[in-house]
This record gives structure tokens, sequence and C-alpha cells, in this order.
């Protein structure tokens, strides 16, 4: 009784077949296969942070842009002449959205986010779906005119 196989390895390699290496050949395929799905993992470092909307501070308008750096090698652009609106408040400081741009924070996965600032300068980002907090590598001043 011929029982049905799901992987043709004789249609695909029909030189292992007459050889004999069948075995060999499919270890190869699955050794490729595998080989091909690796990647480098990078993660967002995310912290716990409390969020309150009870004191959302004055928006803003952002002049130059900007490129804020997170630790995983792909930097975070602020576009210029973008209006940010405040959002409330966390421990690391004050939350700002936008509708200029969609801001994320991108390392293997993508996360929304939201700037947040201490004292003018990027703290680092308010992971809007996470609800947690990814610190800039850097702290940096923005070019920025109150609203």
């Amino acid at each position: 009784m011929h029982t049905p196989r799901i992987f043709n390895l004789a249609a695909l390699c029909p030189v292992a077949t007459r050889t004999g290496n069948v075995r060999a050949a499919g270890a190869l395929a699955l050794l490729l296969l595998l080989g091909g799905c690796a990647f480098d993992v990078v993660q967002v470092k995310q912290l716990p942070v409390t969020f309150s909307t009870a004191m959302a501070p004055r928006g803003f308008t952002l002049q130059t842009a900007a490129e804020v750096r997170i630790g995983t090698g792909f930097p975070v652009r602020l576009k210029a002449n973008t209006r940010w609106t405040g959002l409330g408040t966390t421990e690391f400081g004050e939350v700002y959205t936008t509708r200029d741009q969609v801001l994320t924070v991108e390392a293997s996965n993508i996360h929304e986010a939201a700037l947040v600032l201490r004292d003018g300068e990027v703290a680092g980002f308010y992971l809007l779906i996470e609800k947690k907090f990814c610190p800039a590598t850097k702290p940096i001043r923005l070019a920025i005119t109150q609203a």
C-alpha cells in the first residue's frame, strides 16, 4: 500500500533519490529552511509607569526635526512643524501626542507611542498600547514654541 507524502523530496531533489541520499538531502533542506527564519530579536526597553490625565500639559509646536535614540538601532524621528497636544503626565515627564505624524517606537516589533518631555528634553516615549515607558538613551532638547 502506498502512503501519500505531503513533502515529495523526490520531486524537489531527483539527484538525491537516484544516489540514495534522501535523508541527507532532507536534513539539508530542513537546515536551510530553519536558517532562513533566524533573525536577531531586538526588544524595546519598557519600564512600568503611572499615567494620569488630571494635569495635561499645554501643547507646543516642534520647530525643527529631531532624532531620538532608544538603543534598538531604529531612531525615532520627530518631524518639523508638528503640533503636539498635552495628553497627561507620568513620573518620567509630560506626555504629548500629535495628529501630524504617526509616532512609533521600533525594534523587532513596532509600538505606537507618545512623546515624553521632562524640562524641555525628550525623556523617552509612552507606549500607548502597552502602557509602559521607553526611555531615550540620551535626552535631547527640542526647539519648540508654546501653543
